[in-house]
């Protein structure tokens, strides 16, 4: 896992005046990492230099102040879509890193609301475009069923077809972009990765028209209320099993089957 030390140096060393030794790099280092005790990341230090730390409370730094902007630990804890197998190594692994994500999903959100903090799942907030990859970090650490089962669950919960039909705000377009993208059954959980991680698609067929004529069509055989899991896929009639498919192998153009289940 990655760790951004940039920011750290300002608030630490240039407000606090903490001096640059070894020992107190260690300790910003265990700050910003992923403590056994919550199991959520850990803010910043107070004016104590003492650790605080309460998962469910939201917070928007810029306006009524807190340890985060529009969230809290639990939506927080799962960004670093840069380097999701060392986020699974943090937690001790993929049973540990599961059970975890199990939880963010039926641990109810208690105390004061946030107006951008909606359309809650136990503390996932579909509303709000933080935790809107994350019901795919399951496909990655092996539970892809689950994937497609939360997928279903918000495609049904989260979206309707009315003037006040979105669970949020959609911001630049964000919400309406989850929507099309998960309903082609895959979604960027990493953006500059030029991958796009598996889930299930939810319409029978879609077409992307693409430069010089081409088009990549995404079919999903036997979709139904009931069948809302992938059994297989193929790309342009050979089978493919990785967890991704590339922007790449997109723009090229083809047929992407899902045979559902």
């Amino acid at each position: 896992m990655m760790i951004m030390l940039l920011p750290i140096w300002h608030v630490v060393w240039v407000k606090r005046k903490m001096p640059l030794t070894l020992r107190n790099v260690l300790t910003i280092i265990r700050i910003f990492s992923i403590r056994r005790r919550s199991s959520c990341v850990r803010a910043k230090l107070t004016e104590l230099g003492k650790l605080r730390l309460i998962p469910s409370a939201l917070a928007h730094s810029e306006s009524v102040g807190g340890d985060y902007t529009e969230g809290n630990a639990w939506q927080y804890t799962w960004h670093v879509q840069h380097d999701v197998p060392g986020l699974i190594q943090l937690f001790g692994g993929e049973k540990p890193f599961l059970n975890k994500l199990d939880s963010l999903f039926t641990v109810k959100l208690e105390g004061e609301s946030l107006a951008d903090v909606t359309g809650l799942i136990g503390q996932y907030a579909h509303g709000n475009e933080p935790s809107h990859h994350v019901t795919y970090l399951y496909a990655l650490a092996g539970r892809p069923e689950r994937t497609q089962e939360l997928v279903r669950e918000i495609f049904d919960t989260q979206y309707k077809n009315k003037p006040d039909g979105l669970c949020g705000n959609d911001d630049c377009g964000q919400m309406s972009a989850w929507y099309m993208l998960s309903a082609m059954g895959f979604y960027p959980v990493d953006p500059v990765s030029a991958e796009y991680v598996f889930g299930a698609p939810q319409l029978p067929k879609m077409t992307l028209h693409l430069a010089d004529g081409k088009t990549f069509t995404i079919i999903a055989e036997n979709l139904s209320k009931e069948h809302k899991y992938v059994d297989s896929i193929t790309l342009n009639g050979e089978p493919y099993t990785k967890k991704t498919i590339s922007h790449e192998d997109i723009v090229k153009g083809g047929t992407l089957v899902y045979k559902m289940k």
